[in-house]
């Protein structure tokens, strides 16, 4: 968990700096624009990620300042870590106890997942971006997953190149090898982590569809369902438009099918989506601090929008079962009146006002 936290020219923030006092929950409220889901942001980023924007490092630097950032951390077990952008840089760079680490080394040392306001339609938006949510989530276990997903795109864009250009057939048939072994190894991944997912959870479940998911279901092994996309792959050389027309796990899709309603999730009430989604998320951190033996971290962006107070009540329970520290935003504080174990941030214009504990009288910080 993390103990205090301190945000140097990231986003609208000049200098800030919050302390958690151990706490489980931390609750962070203000008005539209004072800085909330920045701070949720610099979060993310302590575990080696892009960010839960992922957007560019350049336009988290505070305007006005010298196009640079930091943030610095303080775990609960006294580990220091830190993240920083200097301008000029082309990305960013990371310490662990005042030692240079690398991105990638954060992760062994803090785990996050979160759900924001953009998430709110992944039942009803596109495929694309059900797989680009679930792909991100499987591959805070699989560090190897996000590295797939990339290849494949890359050795997609290849071939639609090469077929474009009239490369020979010894071209394509290399490139084709190489799609097939990714895409099945892909496809593996996906399978296996909806399935551990779905042992957390009780009133929904995922599944995975798609041409190359469909034959390790079926049962074919991974070397027959690689020789059979190959041969697909091999009949489908031809361009519709100018485009290339091929199917695979660059199409396929992820459901989530509500047991309680007996519904997709996509038919169901805004609320009750919201509902699934964060069930997900609470799966999937009873997932990672069982596979990592780590508590993690549940960053939740305006989480309880559409939520009434039952389900509020509900929620923070849950996460209190995921044995997991919550950084969550809203606009009132009086949402959250209930929560238990929780220290209460007040963001204002990129400053945080004061820190109020449960139970505790209000202190300035």
């Amino acid at each position: 968990m993390i103990n205090s936290i301190t945000l140097t020219n990231f986003r609208n923030h000049k200098l800030c700096r919050i302390q958690t006092y151990g706490r489980r929950n931390v609750i962070i409220t203000g008005p539209n624009g004072a800085g909330k889901t920045a701070v949720l942001e610099a979060v993310s980023m302590l575990s080696g990620d892009r960010g839960l924007r992922g957007a560019p490092m350049t336009d988290i630097a505070r305007f006005g300042g010298d196009g640079g950032f930091s943030v610095y951390a303080l775990l609960c077990d006294d580990t220091e870590l830190s993240v920083f952008f200097s301008s000029g840089d082309t990305n960013r760079r990371a310490r662990i106890d005042g030692d240079t680490a690398t991105l990638g080394d954060l992760s062994a040392c803090l785990r996050t997942v979160w759900l924001t306001p953009r998430e709110d339609r992944l039942f009803v938006d596109s495929a694309a971006e059900r797989r680009a949510f679930f792909d991100r989530l499987a591959a805070s276990f699989d560090s190897a997953h996000a590295g797939r997903v990339a290849r494949l795109s890359k050795l997609m864009s290849e071939r639609a190149f090469a077929l474009k250009n009239g490369r020979d057939s010894r071209w394509l048939d290399a490139l084709d090898a190489q799609i097939a072994g990714v895409a099945v190894a892909l496809a593996h991944a996906r399978i296996v982590y909806a399935g551990e997912l779905n042992y957390f959870l009780t009133d929904c479940a995922v599944t995975v569809s798609g041409m190359v998911e469909q034959m390790l279901i079926d049962g074919k092994t991974a070397a027959m369902s690689e020789r059979e996309y190959l041969e697909y792959l091999h009949g489908a050389r031809e361009l519709v438009g100018d485009k290339m027309v091929v199917d695979g796990p660059h199409k396929s899709d992820f459901g989530v099918f509500n047991k309680v309603l007996n519904l997709p999730a996509a038919l169901t009430s805004t609320g009750q989506q919201k509902t699934v989604l964060l069930n997900l998320i609470l799966a999937h951190a009873k997932l990672m601090h069982t596979k990592t033996n780590r508590r993690p971290l549940i960053l939740l962006d305006e989480a309880a929008a559409h939520l009434d107070a039952n389900a509020r009540a509900r929620l923070f329970r849950d996460l209190g079962a995921a044995d997991a520290q919550v950084w969550a935003t809203g606009l009132d504080a009086n949402v959250f009146a209930d929560v238990p174990d929780a220290v209460f941030v007040a963001c204002n214009d990129g400053e945080i006002n004061n820190i109020l504990c449960s139970g505790q009288k209000n202190e300035q910080d």
